[in-house]
């Protein structure tokens, strides 16, 4: 399934979003431009946690936020923001954008520090802005629980089938599937269950989860919205 769009307005324009996207955007196309020194770059700005517990030093501290603007690759790339576009306006416009550029940065922080303590010995270095995200779309199926995601559902018939999933749902069986592929890693022992940073993810959502409340602006705590489609 592939997400499109939600089914709420944002009533300002979310800067700190744009800006964000622009950066990972930007950060991707340094990085290709690099050519063969690109996987360098990446192991000396992603996080990689052996290292990191090695040595703790300076450099190391900061790759906890320069490997949430790094991505491996365009399917990498293009998920994580179309995510951040669909879902982080809105987040934006309940928090401030100064706010929300805190909180954000907070959740990939958090997502890092979680994959971390769950993969102490790994030497692989993680980059990507999902644990962030992650934050994001945990505050916004605070904010917005009854809001739709309208989903493109492909068929065998190549025929685009639309579809408007609750958020609650499509944000709650998201989280449920990277918390289900994240306890496999326990289990088998892997590091990154199919080279993916699962107990990230499950980091910066929960994260997301806690912060969220304390990160809205204060003329929004007691309004409560029964229809999400048009809110404002």
């Amino acid at each position: 399934m592939l997400p499109l769009q939600d089914t709420v307005r944002s009533r300002s324009f979310p800067i700190v979003n744009w800006l964000l996207i622009a950066a990972n955007v930007f950060a991707f196309f340094v990085l290709l431009s690099l050519g063969r020194w690109a996987e360098s770059w990446i192991i000396m700005l992603g996080v990689v946690p052996a290292r990191l517990l090695a040595r703790f030093g300076v450099h190391d501290l900061v790759t906890l936020f320069t490997s949430m603007f790094l991505h491996g690759g365009w399917a990498h790339l293009f998920s994580n923001m179309l995510a951040l576009y669909i879902f982080g306006d809105n987040v934006e416009d309940r928090m401030g954008s100064g706010r929300y550029l805190l909180f954000y940065l907070l959740c990939g922080l958090a997502a890092a520090v979680v994959h971390v303590a769950f993969n102490p010995r790994s030497s692989v270095p993680t980059i990507g802005a999902s644990g962030a995200i992650s934050g994001v779309l945990a505050a916004y199926l605070l904010f917005f629980p009854t809001a739709r995601v309208i989903t493109l559902v492909p068929t065998f018939f190549f025929w685009p089938w639309f579809v408007e999933i609750p958020a609650v749902y499509y944000l709650g069986f998201w989280f449920l599937s990277q918390l289900l592929n994240g306890v496999l890693t326990v289990v088998t022992g892997a590091q990154a269950f199919g080279g993916v940073a699962w107990w990230a993810h499950v980091g910066g959502f929960v994260a997301g989860l806690v912060l969220a409340r304390p990160f809205v602006r204060k003329r929004y705590v007691r309004r409560i919205y029964v229809d999400e489609y048009f809110p404002w």
